[in-house]
């Protein structure tokens, strides 16, 4: 029995009768804790508005830190610095031109998980 901050029987709760068996999926179809902690930390990445609206400034092409900064008006430090967990999160990759570090999406999936996101929060 489940109670709320009253002290009373919570009704929102959604408790089976009995025990169900569903021969459809087994335990071993779930994917390993050490993946799931992996794809919950893929997930934190994306829960920061500013490295979602770099990575979606970088859907379009690739760009330099100092176009990010003027584009999101912020400054270069704090982009180098969000760019920096997007990298370790393998989500951009980068490629030097001289002195100039180039910054893209890692790859396509980047773009997909973007898209697909967008899209179910417009439904």
């Amino acid at each position: 029995m489940r109670l709320n901050e009253t002290n009373k029987l919570d009704d929102n709760i959604e408790l089976c009768e009995g025990h169900h068996v569903h021969p459809h999926i087994s335990p071993d179809e779930i994917p390993g804790d050490e993946i799931l902690y992996s794809l919950a930390d893929l997930y934190k990445v994306f829960g920061d508005p500013t490295r979602i609206r770099i990575l979606y400034a970088l859907s379009t092409q690739e760009m330099c830190v100092c176009d990010i900064a003027d584009l999101l008006g912020m400054t270069q430090s704090a982009i180098s610095h969000q760019l920096r967990v997007l990298k370790q999160s393998h989500l951009v990759k980068f490629r030097r031109e001289g002195k100039t570090v180039f910054y893209s999406l890692a790859d396509a999936h980047v773009y997909t998980i973007l898209a697909q996101g967008l899209e179910h929060v417009k439904e």
